[in-house]
């Protein structure tokens, strides 16, 4: 029965989506019921079998005991309309700059309705969103915002950057305004009364029950499709309807979830789109950061206008990484990319505090392969064309952090550079290398 449920709810999924694309105007009146045993018990095996266990202390495990049964009352409960979704566990991790980004970890029941939520959600926005988005979307990624953006500067009349940060994005959303986004498409009244209780389930912070009145959970796997969806509207929709038809030369958005930048030609246009976004995320009852948004010179005469000025070249971050006026080896402008030096210090501090963790709670054989693991992550992030200076210098950094721990071990510091040498030739560390050429030739 659950096969056949879940073939027939894929199917109905993707005719979502056959319609969404075919009339965008077109108005969904029953989705809630597509959240049934067989789509559920899918979504569950679909979810991260290793993350943390929310206030209900039931891990992924666990719950795989009579997993049929307890979809089949979850079932009946969302049927009923009597479903209300448990609050999420506050933690908190580091940010940088000795501050924290606070995490919900939501219980299991919460994450497979959560998931089956966006699946439905995401058959039908996917059609809608629009193309200069990058961030928590089926076939986007962070490496091609990246890439559009060099690509953007190198070859059209890029002069200026606006740079935004929306502040405290995620804990400021707007209940109603999001929800009132969500009936411009959505009419089934039961999916949106569900989504509202996961809005307003509220979190448990040291032991403390804290309602919300407005956000979406960062660490939820609904919040990254309801952040996309209210910023499509606010932002995206905007931009490409009303933003281009108003200036007068090239102007692009890129952006990453809660982070844009905006390309563009002249600092007059660039400068009217900074006011304009600043009413616009007011009407919506957002804020940009005043210290976090600027306006600034760049592109192939940043270099000549900062000596003009005898100031320094502009640069910007994004995405973790800083964006620089470059020359290729010929002379010609290219956009350069290094690691963010925010970046490089909370990776290198966060490797560090886990070495020092680790050096004796384990043997060296075993977390020497985490170390590989992790070196390997770093390098599919941050491995990228012009930054292979910055993952070189994180690797050897790497080596000096691992050679000082490993001699913590004890009193007596027995592993010097060259047993260190000797110890890599017998168990290597993946060496630095481009993960992603934004020039191969496609």
């Amino acid at each position: 029965m659950s096969d056949t449920e879940l073939n027939k709810t894929l199917e109905k999924l993707s005719s979502l989506s056959f319609c969404a694309q075919g009339n965008r105007s077109f108005q969904f009146m029953s989705l809630a019921h597509h959240l049934n045993v067989g789509f559920l018990k899918d979504c569950y095996y679909h979810l991260d079998r290793n993350k943390a266990v929310g206030v209900d202390c039931v891990s992924w495990a666990e719950y795989e005991t009579d997993v049929d049964k307890k979809l089949g009352i979850l079932v009946l409960k969302l049927k009923k309309k009597t479903y209300k979704p448990l609050p999420s566990k506050r933690v908190y991790i580091p940010k940088g700059n000795a501050e924290v980004r606070p995490l919900g970890i939501s219980a299991i029941e919460n994450k497979i309705v959560e998931y089956g939520i966006a699946r439905i959600l995401g058959s039908i926005y996917e059609v809608d969103f629009l193309d200069f988005s990058y961030g928590f979307r089926p076939n986007k990624n962070a490496h091609q915002a990246l890439k559009v953006i060099g690509d953007s500067i190198s070859s059209q009349p890029v002069n200026h950057v606006v740079e935004a940060d929306i502040k405290g994005f995620f804990d400021n959303v707007e209940h109603d305004l999001l929800l009132d986004f969500l009936r411009i498409r959505i009419k089934d009244s039961s999916l949106l009364l569900l989504i509202e209780r996961f809005l307003k389930a509220g979190y448990v912070d040291d032991h403390h029950l804290v309602k919300t009145e407005k956000g979406t959970a960062q660490g939820s796997i609904l919040s990254p499709l309801l952040a996309n969806i209210f910023l499509h509207y606010v932002l995206d929709k905007w931009f490409n309807d009303i933003v281009i038809n108003h200036v007068r030369g090239y102007a692009e958005l890129i952006r990453y979830a809660d982070d844009f930048i905006c390309l563009v030609q002249s600092k007059r246009d660039a400068d009217r789109i900074l006011k304009a976004l600043q009413n616009r995320f007011a009407k919506y009852q957002l804020q940009l950061h005043p210290d976090k948004t600027r306006v600034f010179s760049f592109g192939r005469y940043e270099k000549h206008n900062a000596l003009r000025d005898k100031r320094r070249a502009y640069t910007f971050d994004f995405l973790g990484f800083t964006h620089y006026c470059d020359t290729t080896r010929r002379g010609y402008f290219k956009v350069g990319r290094k690691t963010s030096a925010k970046k490089f210090r909370a990776k290198a501090k966060d490797l560090n505090r886990w070495l020092k963790a680790v050096r004796n709670l384990v043997l060296t054989k075993d977390w020497w392969k985490i170390l590989g693991a992790k070196l390997r992550g770093h390098y599919e992030y941050y491995g990228v064309s012009e930054n292979y200076r910055s993952i070189h210098k994180f690797y050897k950094l790497a080596l000096r952090l691992a050679k000082k721990w490993m001699n913590r071990r004890s009193q007596k510091k027995a592993m010097n550079w060259e047993k260190m040498s000797h110890y890599l030739l017998l168990y290597p560390l993946p060496k630095p290398r481009i993960r992603h050429n934004f020039y191969a030739i496609t």
